[in-house]
């Protein structure tokens, strides 16, 4: 088994690799004149089961280059399998045909990604559950819940909890972690006029006087986590938290959150913190790293990883 690492998230890759205590293939990745991205593995990787950590955040189409090139890099260097491990999948969003001539580019990337090499994908709150049937290669997409969960019942221990949806598509991952923590559920009914702008229209459920955990898979310009902890507050909240999976935090999403009523953001390093992430106050990181190792562990073993991602049913 070894490790290989992009340059989109260094820090996430050590940190696994300090849990699997193996240490990362030494490999040359690095930009021609031009930008045009070259990768050179240093290490003999015939017959090897090799998993490449890289997520496709931004700049999106540098880092999904950069996996794609290494994938194709270690398909010619006779690798027996090739894992792609993308802690964020980029372009997920793009799902579907959202109106007439659009592209499923999440669908595209799968190809690409197919096409250059990988056997297999690891990843992580896939933004649609369906975005796993775009792959005709085994797919594990893998859930923060659990340590989502672990985090707030050390936090919020014996609080009156009720944890919200931000909006009805998220409905069935907060339900989850609601569960888990034997806690109530609220819901956020918004209107999304267009991408990046929402607006709170109900909320769905009693919040008077309770401590409120938004959950979501992806913050970008934090537009409608801030509106909906704005709204949670005007309707009694005692307090809005917020744990996201994937901290994407686009434009001036920082200063937004540090602006809002939120108490507290806490989302994974699935995507490398930037420095305004870094010294933010009310933004917090909490690692996915264990998790994506005893899920590379048991891939690598040839055992089940089924308890790692099973989902709460309906």
């Amino acid at each position: 088994m070894k490790i290989l690492t992009g340059n989109s998230n260094r820090p996430l890759a050590e940190a696994i690799s300090a849990f699997l205590n193996l240490p990362l293939t030494k490999a040359s990745m690095r930009r021609f004149s031009d930008m045009e991205i070259f990768v050179e593995i240093d290490e003999n990787v015939r017959g090897e089961d090799v998993f490449v950590i890289q997520s496709t955040s931004y700049p999106a189409n540098d880092n999904l280059m950069e996996l794609l090139v290494a994938l194709d890099a270690l398909k010619r260097g006779s690798t027996r399998r090739a894992t792609a491990v993308i802690p964020y999948y980029g372009y997920a969003r793009q799902d579907r045909k959202s109106g007439p001539r659009t592209p499923i580019s999440a669908k595209l990337v799968a190809n690409l990604i197919t096409s250059a090499g990988a056997d297999r994908v690891l990843t992580l709150d896939l933004h649609a559950g369906q975005i796993q049937g775009f792959f005709d290669i085994p797919t594990d997409n893998l859930y923060a819940a659990p340590v989502f969960t672990k985090d707030i019942m050390e936090r919020y221990n014996g609080e009156d909890l009720t944890v919200v949806s931000p909006d009805v598509g998220g409905v069935l991952r907060a339900r989850a972690i609601a569960k888990r923590l034997d806690a109530d559920l609220a819901i956020i009914d918004k209107r999304r006029e267009r991408a990046g702008i929402s607006e709170v229209m109900h909320i769905i459920g009693d919040v008077q006087n309770q401590r409120c955990i938004l959950i979501d898979d992806i913050v970008d310009s934090a537009g409608t986590l801030c509106n909906a902890a704005e709204a949670l507050m005007n309707a009694g909240a005692k307090s809005v938290s917020a744990y996201v999976t994937h901290g994407v935090l686009s434009g001036g999403a920082v200063a937004r959150v540090s602006a809002s009523p939120m108490e507290e953001l806490v989302m994974t390093d699935s995507i490398q913190a930037t420095e305004a992430v870094r010294v933010a106050q009310n933004i917090r990181q909490i690692t996915i790293a264990p998790l994506l190792g005893e899920a590379m562990r048991r891939i690598s073993d040839e055992r089940s990883v089924s308890s790692l991602f099973a989902f709460p049913s309906r």
